[in-house]
Order: C-alpha cells, then structure tokens, then sequence
C-alpha cells in the first residue's frame, strides 16, 4: 500500500463516502422493469453499482435520484416519481443489511453504525411536481431531501441550462418554490440549472444550496458545470458544490469529440481529470464547500478508474498525492455535505 493510498483509507475510516447522486434506481427501472433480485451480488455486467463495490467504494450515504424523464405528460411525472420512490423504499426492506432509509444526519448515523448504506432520496426535476407545491411537500414526507430545479429542460419554475431561456433565471413561481423547500428542509439542488437561475436561487434561498452533480466551468467549458462568479458565493450560502464524473463535463477534449459526433477515437479521461475540477473548486469556494456526486448508472462512459462505485479510493488516493491530508479528503468524501444535511435536519423533520 503507498502513502497516498493509507491517506485514503485513513479519509474513509474518518467519514465514508456519501455521495450526491447516483441513477441506479433509474437503470433498474429501465433495464429490468425495477426488479431487485440479486443486487447483493456483483452486477457489473448490467450496472455501475451493486452492494459489493459499493461496500469496496467506501460507501456510506447515497443521494438516490428518483429521476424521471421530462418529456411526458405533467401526471405521468408524479406517477412515476412515485414508482422510483417505492423503489428505494422497497431496496431498503429488501436488503436491510445493506441499505437503511435516510431522512436525517441522525438515521446516517444509525447505518453507519450498522455497517449499512444511508439511502437519502433526491428528486431531478421540477418538472417531477406537474406544477403543484402539495406534490413536493408529499415528496418531502416520503423521505426526498433534496429537489433539482430543473433538469434538461426549463420548467414554469426555472431555466435550465440546456434549454432556452423563459424566465432570466427564476420565474416567481421559481422563487415561491425556492423558499418553500427552505421551509420544508429540503435542499435546493442547482446541478442542470441556467446560470441565472444559479444566482437567482443563492440570492432567496435561506438555507445551503446543494449543486448534486456538476464539475467547474473554468475547467471544462460545460453549461452544466458550475462557473467561478458561482463557486466564490457558495462560502457565503454554506452550500456544497459535489463534483461529478461524467466524462464531457471533465474533460474538454471529450466534450469536444461528443459535440462532433464521435469522430475519430474517443479520449480517454482519467481520474486525474476529475481530480482537476475538485481542486479548481478547493482553491475558489474552498475545502468545506466540496462533494462528490459521480452519476453513476446515468452516464454510459466514466473516467478510467471510476468505472464504479467502487472507484472512489482512487479518487481520494490521487488527491493525496497531490497533497491533501486525511482530515480535508473525509470532508470531501462525506463530511461537508452532512454538516448540510444536518443544517436543515430540523426543518425538514418539523415538516414531515
């Protein structure tokens, strides 16, 4: 074992990994009609998680997405959110030794005293309420503790950012939402948003924004990745930007062959490259702002080394190589977006 890799493990012993987002209830639905069977086996053949490589990943926590695609009919979102819901809900009866349902930092706590993988919930969309705000405080007492604004497309609420703008950022409609999650305790998640909405939703929010999955503008010149003007305000909302590891958002050749349509041999992307975009965003929002959030099972390809959840020491290992201590890499892998978590506990828990 090298020192870097002793750093890592050092990291996790002090706080796991707790990861911002993760799609695997999604590719469950899509590849085996959301059947469970068998998870607690390896299932790399179909799937970037399963129950093995998340325990050898360091996987304490996982901010489950109950995506669900925005191109239907507004009901049909409710619905299905519903059904990726009952998803998790069912993975956690069905593998009580593996997985325990989060709502708050104390029900973390408890799983990881159990050896078992805090199973939080984090809806992808505004699209997923059909307009309404009794959907999301339903939402919120199933256990969702986080909302993205947007996902692909803009919504009544917000502008997304890779859709046309409607509103300049938030609509009022957008800015009643973001002061209603703060009520409720849910986070407000900022990954797929406008860059607009991004600083429309900093200046109402009244609690810590959350950015699930998004990497550094300055780095890779993605609309999904989180530009400088951003990252210097989250020190002053006490947010957590969790960096992801969908190759075109960390790596600008790869962006570039996908936007030419794959011509010539695909780039390769390392964990070095992600490693770029955590310390772009260390030096400008600083260490207590940072997370992961891989999007593992929503991306096709992944960085070499990241090819699954059991990837993250890697991660860590090449950070401490670059000089990161134990103590700053466990706020990266789980702490700092606990502290976040524990900051709106109270709130959330008065609302259920």
């Amino acid at each position: 074992m090298t020192a870097a890799d002793a750093t890592a493990r050092d990291a996790l012993a002090r706080h796991p990994i707790v990861d911002g987002h993760n799609d695997w209830p999604w590719a469950l639905r899509e590849g085996r009609d959301s059947s469970l069977d068998g998870l607690d086996s390896d299932q790399s053949d179909d799937f970037h998680t399963d129950v093995p490589r998340l325990a050898a990943g360091g996987v304490g926590g996982q901010f489950w997405s109950v995506y669900v695609e925005d191109r239907r009919a507004g009901a049909e979102h409710v619905r299905e959110t519903l059904e990726q819901i009952d998803v998790v809900h069912r993975l956690a009866r069905r593998y009580p030794d593996h997985f325990t349902l989060a709502r708050s930092a104390a029900d973390f706590e408890e799983a990881r005293s159990r050896g078992t993988v805090a199973s939080f919930l984090g809806a992808e969309g505004s699209h997923q309420l059909d307009g309404s705000l009794a959907v999301l405080r339903q939402y919120a007492r199933l256990g969702v503790r986080y909302l993205t604004l947007t996902h692909w497309l803009t919504s009544e609420f917000a502008d997304s950012a890779t859709d046309d703008p409607q509103h300049g950022g938030l609509s009022d409609r957008g800015r009643e939402l973001v002061r209603e999650l703060g009520r409720l305790g849910m986070l407000v998640d900022l990954s797929h948003v406008a860059t607009t909405t991004m600083h429309d939703a900093l200046d109402e929010a009244s609690a810590p924004v959350i950015f699930s999955h998004s990497s550094c503008r300055a780095v890779t010149d993605h609309v999904r990745n989180v530009p400088d003007d951003v990252l210097e305000r989250i020190p002053g909302n006490d947010g957590v930007v969790m960096i992801t590891f969908v190759p075109q958002f960390v790596s600008d050749e790869y962006r570039l062959w996908l936007a030419g349509g794959r011509e010539g041999d695909k780039p390769r992307v390392t964990v070095a490259d992600v490693a770029d975009h955590v310390e772009h965003a260390r030096a400008v929002a600083g260490v207590d702002h940072l997370g992961l959030g891989g999007d593992f099972d929503g991306t096709p390809d992944l960085p070499s080394g990241l090819e699954s959840v059991a990837g993250y020491p890697k991660l860590l290992a090449e950070l401490a190589r670059r000089g990161w201590s134990a103590a700053d890499l466990a706020k990266l892998a789980g702490g700092n977006i606990m502290r976040v978590v524990r900051a709106t506990d109270a709130a959330f828990q008065a609302s259920a």
